[in-house]
């Protein structure tokens, strides 16, 4: 049988779990399939940030190997009084009532500064080391600039929970989001992926990301009591920003819940794995890569592809941005704004100036036959 050895390291500045094996094509393929674990030339290995959840996948996906668990846990590097100030952050965070992904994402980040600077006294941390901490793993590991304002966030307020550090009068100045616009599909190919999803619970969700305009969080958390048939409503209870809304249920789109829940029965969410709990965002996202590429659609699509387009698609029917914004959740306009500019509607009333120019040119007969832009110009 292979054998595969997983252990703990710092790479990069960075707790991480070492897959090592001598080379196979079959493990190397269900790495790549099942994680998105990256190779080390320094390490002569593969690794994967140290998660619990990295670390379960990991366990699941190559149980059919034989596999040699050295990995230690993540606080591997930490002494007594580290250990205790992450667990009393997590804490802090907590009764802030900061959601379960904010929590768990600002912990992690704060985890890793710490044992970047394990060597030093957590009093003597200060604004320098937060900058090399930036320079050397985040820019280094090209992490986005949304990431790298996060772990600020999570710094400015460790520096709240933990004023004892150098770093309690920090400035630090978040870089500015990357103004991109949004991948918005179009109506034919909304529907050509979900014409191409043969698997009835996969369709149910893709077609409901779009109908509704969902969170991929929202519709994992969507339970059976909060589907209103009758009403044609949804209610997203605690979603982004501990906000609940109703969206609307498109009425084309219950033949297909009906035939779903006759199908599948789930019990308690409205979509649920083979043990009956939540279903996973990676799942998700791997069923619409493969019907995208059924649909031989080239974009970047992921499950907020769906919302960006239900937005979209939403304003150029003429709905108003205000009606919008409460359907998606949004709590300021601003954010709703975006689809402004990848809105069709409003672009399409606009006449090109060379339009112009040739419609005014050809009215003169003299020089109706002179200017053609599909004759050679000498």
């Amino acid at each position: 049988m292979k054998t595969i050895t997983l252990s703990s390291k710092k790479h990069k500045g960075v707790v991480c779990i070492l897959i090592s094996f001598s080379y196979d094509s079959e493990i190397i393929k269900t790495l790549k399939k099942s994680t998105s674990a990256l190779w080390s030339n320094s390490n002569k290995a593969w690794y994967l940030p140290f998660t619990s959840e990295n670390k379960a996948r990991l366990l699941k996906v190559l149980n059919r190997f034989k596999i040699i668990n050295n990995i230690k846990e993540t606080l591997l590097d930490l002494n007594v009084e580290q250990k205790k100030l992450l667990n009393g952050y997590y804490l802090f965070l907590k009764g802030k009532r900061y959601s379960k992904n904010t929590i768990k994402t600002y912990t992690y980040f704060i985890t890793q500064f710490v044992i970047f600077y394990t060597d030093v006294d957590l009093k003597q941390l200060n604004n320098i080391h937060v900058r090399k901490f930036i320079e050397t793993v985040f820019l280094k590991r090209n992490y986005s600039i949304s990431t790298q304002r996060q772990f600020i966030s999570a710094v400015k307020l460790f520096t709240q929970y933990y004023p004892e550090t150098c770093i309690q009068n920090l400035e630090l100045t978040r870089p500015k989001k990357s103004k991109k616009l949004p991948i918005v599909l179009s109506k034919k190919e909304v529907i050509s992926i979900i014409r191409v999803t043969k698997n009835l619970k996969h369709r149910a969700i893709i077609t409901l990301l779009y109908a509704a305009g969902l969170r991929i969080s929202e519709i994992l958390e969507l339970k059976l009591s909060d589907i209103n048939i009758e009403r044609r409503q949804i209610r997203i209870v605690n979603g982004k920003g501990r906000r609940d809304r109703y969206v609307i249920l498109a009425e084309s789109f219950i033949p297909l819940l009906l035939n779903y829940y006759n199908t599948y029965r789930p019990k308690h969410f409205f979509v649920e794995n083979l043990k009956g709990t939540k279903y996973s965002a990676s799942s998700v996202r791997k069923f619409i890569l493969r019907s995208c590429k059924a649909a031989k659609i080239n974009k970047p699509v992921t499950p907020h592809t769906f919302r960006h387009s239900f937005a979209t698609h939403l304003l150029e029917n003429g709905v108003n941005l205000r009606h919008i914004q409460e359907l998606l959740g949004h709590s300021r306009p601003e954010t709703t704004m975006i689809y402004t500019h990848v809105s069709q509607k409003s672009l399409l009333n606009i006449t090109s100036p060379l339009d112009q120019l040739i419609n005014n040119e050809l009215k003169s007969d003299v020089l109706e036959q002179k200017f053609l832009l599909s004759r050679k110009l000498i």
